[in-house]
């Protein structure tokens, strides 16, 4: 599975693609971070981490988009701009038919480091460590891009098997009761 992350900002949008299978050692085949200036009107900064994001598809075809999930923080002004930023990242791939994952930071640093209060410094060795890596990604956006990236090639099968299980429970539901419908 080829996954590219995305871990959502104005100024700073990380991006990193991982490819690999869960129980395996997985490879990093890209990481950066699409910029935008600070000063900038909001509309140029979105269409430049649109182009930015687009590149990024493009270059790697990722199978899907692993995308942080905007949580609620004091600075409403901060959320704002991660959230329209996370809503270009899932336009553009919905755009293309590549499916998107939101994970929440503490899931993802439950998942890379095993403790969902983990900060930015641990996130950064665990990553470096998975990957094989000289050194931490820098800045901690791109870091944290990657590990949103391998926080869902490792959580998506036991997903997509509660997915399932959830599916044919609603099936077997409706059914039982389409039948007790015909009976009456």
């Amino acid at each position: 599975m080829r996954v590219l992350g995305v871990d959502p900002g104005l100024t700073r949008c990380g991006v990193g693609v991982v490819e690999g299978v869960a129980g395996r050692p997985l490879t990093m085949l890209g990481v950066g971070v699409v910029r935008t200036a600070a000063d900038a009107d909001i509309g140029i900064r979105l269409v430049g981490i649109e182009r930015g994001i687009e590149e990024w598809l493009d270059r790697f075809s990722p199978e899907l988009v692993a995308v942080e999930r905007v949580f609620s923080q004091h600075n409403v002004r901060t959320v704002m701009g991660t959230a329209q930023a996370s809503a270009v990242a899932m336009l553009c791939a919905s755009r293309r038919g590549i499916p998107v994952a939101l994970h929440t930071p503490s899931e993802v640093k439950a998942a890379v480091t095993g403790s969902g209060r983990a900060d930015k410094a641990q996130v950064g060795a665990m990553v470096t460590r998975l990957l094989r890596l000289s050194a931490p990604p820098k800045p901690a956006d791109a870091a944290d891009a990657l590990a949103l990236a391998i926080c869902h090639i490792w959580r998506a099968p036991a997903q997509n098997r509660l997915q399932r299980a959830v599916a044919l429970h609603t099936a077997q539901h409706t059914a039982q009761h389409t039948a007790k419908g015909r009976t009456r």
